[in-house]
């Protein structure tokens, strides 16, 4: 069976530090679910960028997570796993926008989806955009 949901479409926004190789801080991309950013006019649209993540626990985390399901409450195993994966699919997201040269990502949305018993994949896209300057 598999299982999918998306992110509500609030404004929100994903900032990371960004840290190149040579040890400054790179262009900032601005991440958002909206579909557009007040204050900034889009000028051209780059295309759709994505990231994603598979992500399993390990046995002895899934034991202690099937227990847990028994008694009841929060997976906080899983809640971890998916927190991290979300993290990871942004970060590669913004990767791949920041190739391309765009300023901005907009209209992101995330999905879940049960890839098996297991494990769970995080799929993050958007649109990258430019802005005038």
């Amino acid at each position: 069976m598999n299982k999918s949901s998306v992110m509500d479409t609030r404004l929100w926004t994903w900032r990371p530090r960004f840290e190149s190789a040579r040890g400054y801080m790179a262009k900032e991309i601005i991440i958002t679910t909206a579909n557009e950013i007040p204050g900034k006019r889009i000028v051209k649209t780059l295309g759709i960028v994505t990231g994603s993540t598979i992500r399993a626990k390990h046995i002895g985390k899934d034991i202690i997570a099937a227990l847990r399901n028994i008694v009841g409450g929060e997976i906080k195993e899983y809640t971890e796993m998916l927190s991290e994966a979300r993290k990871e699919a942004l970060q590669r997201m913004e990767n791949n926008a920041r190739k391309i040269g765009a300023d901005a990502v907009i209209g992101v949305r995330l999905t879940t989806s049960m890839i098996s018993t297991n494990a769970a994949e995080i799929l993050v896209y958007g649109t990258a955009v430019k802005f005038k300057r």
